[in-house]
């Protein structure tokens, strides 16, 4: 594992067929709700890939490919990483390339936290869920869910 985080990572908006969207809150930030992030592990670890394990690791949510299927937009954002967090990079490193996923769950579906990541979730209604997202590249991907259904 590098010992600086690579800046291309994964963002899973998680949804119900009704579009409620779950949101989770990260332990180190009180009031920063999120979808699933998280960076890939190895250069060469595919993006697929680290969508399922940090999706799996955050939520405990197992996208087998038969009921559950993580959807690819093929879509990347760059932003700039918060200050907050460059110290997690090599230095000068600034910005993160973010690529897309969604995925179709139940509404019950258990939600399993991981405690030093997240410490709550809450289901939300798709326009209340981005307003609550602390990324505005995460709000923006929850509020072009209904276009990646179709």
């Amino acid at each position: 594992m590098p010992s600086h985080k690579i800046p291309i990572s994964i963002l899973v908006v998680i949804h119900t067929s009704d579009l409620d969207v779950l949101l989770i809150e990260r332990a180190d930030r009180a009031n920063f709700w999120q979808s699933v992030t998280g960076s890939i592990d190895a250069p060469d670890e595919p993006l697929l890939e680290a969508a399922i394990r940090e999706l799996f690791e955050e939520t405990g949510i197992v996208a087998d490919g038969a009921s559950i299927i993580l959807r690819d937009w093929c879509l990347s954002n760059i932003y700039e990483i918060y200050p907050t967090w460059r110290h997690r990079y090599a230095p000068g490193v600034t910005q993160n390339t973010e690529h897309v996923f969604s995925v179709c769950v139940p509404r019950d579906i258990p939600i399993l936290l991981s405690p030093r990541e997240h410490v709550a979730h809450a289901w939300l209604p798709l326009l209340e869920a981005a307003d609550r997202c602390f990324s505005s590249s995460n709000a923006e991907a929850i509020l072009q869910l209904p276009r990646h259904l179709q």
